[in-house]
């Protein structure tokens, strides 16, 4: 999964969910962009007295997505225009012209503005900087690295800078 994940040609992936009537509930994609290692869950290998003894499976954590990278062709049991899904789907192409490590910090500091409201502060952001640095050991400065990473969706249009050191979602 992750050599497929870390491939020039990996999938995009689609989900569905139904109701137990099988009306769709939700029909979503999630664009091969926001796919990095880290999301991968590795699990037990299958036990020796089964037929694939050895064969080790992996779960995907999409709570380790963005929401803006989750497009919705039906929520809720709407469907979605497609000039939305379109739009939502091309502002985020931008990442696909990034390297997976790259990739992995813009989707990660972005994941920490989800958390936050729609105006937040760079202070704000800065309270993820021991997450960020678990998820990075390899990096020693982090606040220097998100405030990279701001200005990377600052200029593709997923926030605005508002006054200094203050930011709005544009998502």
């Amino acid at each position: 999964m992750i050599e497929r994940i870390n491939s020039d040609d990996n999938p995009s992936f689609f989900f569905l969910t139904y109701s137990k009537a099988y009306a769709v509930n939700n029909f979503l994609i999630i664009p091969k962009q926001f796919f990095t290692p880290d999301i991968v869950i590795k699990r037990k290998p299958l036990s020796v007295t089964v037929k694939r003894a050895g064969w080790v499976g992996c779960n995907i954590d999409l709570r380790q997505v963005p929401e803006s990278g989750k497009v919705f062709l039906v929520k809720d049991q709407k469907i979605i225009d497609k000039e939305s899904v379109t739009q939502q789907f091309q502002k985020t192409l931008f990442l696909r012209k990034q390297s997976i490590e790259s990739r992995g910090w813009t989707l990660d500091v972005w994941q920490c503005i989800d958390r936050l409201d729609v105006s937040f502060t760079l202070n704000q952001v800065y309270t993820f900087a021991n997450e960020l640095q678990l998820k990075h050991p390899e990096n020693n400065y982090v606040k220097d690295k998100i405030r990279q990473q701001l200005q990377v969706l600052r200029d593709k249009g997923m926030i605005e800078f508002v006054s200094r050191g203050c930011y709005r979602k544009r998502y």
